[in-house]
């Protein structure tokens, strides 16, 4: 038996926190003039330099928590902090991935890529370089020079975790980047994303709806509850630091997985 370590939705991290939510909440207005509750009150700390996953149902508001940890949305009430300043809008030091890659088709693959250093008006020559840099470490600098109409789903995705990374921010937060793929690309992806992780040592918030792809990713599971969005609790994986698919096999995982859909199950989700 693979014993869980579990830590209770109320019990933050501590030390060295890149983000900090404090009983944070999102309410929306509905037509009818009636508050729509999308998250319920939510303290969670993503440390630094771990790789955070999220899972939960369709509409439980991952997305949401996401994009207000992005500083794209505004929070109703609670405490958020990056790197103990409020966040109150997009930050410079957040790279962003969405699950369509959002590549402008006019731009050429390191145009895509640089599109960062451009929004924020840093020096472009002292980018281009690592820009090459990161399009060899997805194993696309042979494509710098192609457009984005000559590229497969999963390539473009590559681009937009290349483009993510390049002005060099403190956390990467991706919102469900694979879910629009192909089983068999998205496992790829799954082993792409885990070594780009390893060689570029960012920190990672990665929300997706598939449990295994959570269990084989996180280093830490965030389980959300359906609407109005609250963690329900938060798994330790206990996988090597090191993982292929074949980890997939493994006990552990296989316990893991079990257990955040036995949750789900068990709610009739």
């Amino acid at each position: 038996m693979v014993t869980l370590s579990i830590v209770s939705s109320n019990t933050p991290g501590g030390k060295g926190a890149v983000i900090e939510a404090r009983d944070l909440e999102k309410r929306y207005a509905a037509r009818d003039g009636r508050p729509i509750q999308a998250l319920a009150p939510v303290t969670l700390d993503v440390r630094e330099g771990e790789f955070l996953a999220i899972v939960g149902p369709s509409g439980c508001g991952k997305s949401t928590l996401l994009k207000i940890f992005a500083g794209l949305i505004p929070h109703t009430s609670g405490q958020l902090a990056f790197r103990g300043r409020p966040i109150s809008g997009p930050q410079r030091d957040m790279g962003i991935v969405f699950q369509s890659s959002v590549l402008f088709p006019w731009r050429t693959v390191l145009d895509n890529v640089l599109l960062p250093v451009d929004v924020l008006k840093l020096p472009r020559e002292k980018f281009v370089k690592r820009a090459y840099d990161l399009l060899d470490i997805v194993g696309l600098s042979d494509f710098a020079t192609r457009y984005p109409n000559e590229l497969s789903g999963g390539m473009q995705q590559r681009v937009s975790i290349a483009r993510a990374l390049v002005h060099d921010p403190a956390i990467v937060l991706m919102d469900e980047p694979f879910g629009a793929l192909d089983a068999m690309t998205r496992e790829t992806m799954n082993l792409e994303i885990r070594r780009i992780r390893k060689e570029s040592r960012k920190t990672i918030l990665f929300v997706t709806h598939s449990i295994p792809e959570a269990v084989f990713l996180g280093e830490r599971v965030v389980i959300m509850t359906p609407r109005p969005g609250r963690i329900a609790e938060i798994v330790t994986t206990s996988l090597p630091a090191e993982r292929d698919l074949d980890a997939m096999s493994s006990a552990a995982f296989g316990e893991h997985t079990r257990h955040i859909r036995s949750y789900f199950n068990s709610k009739g989700i």
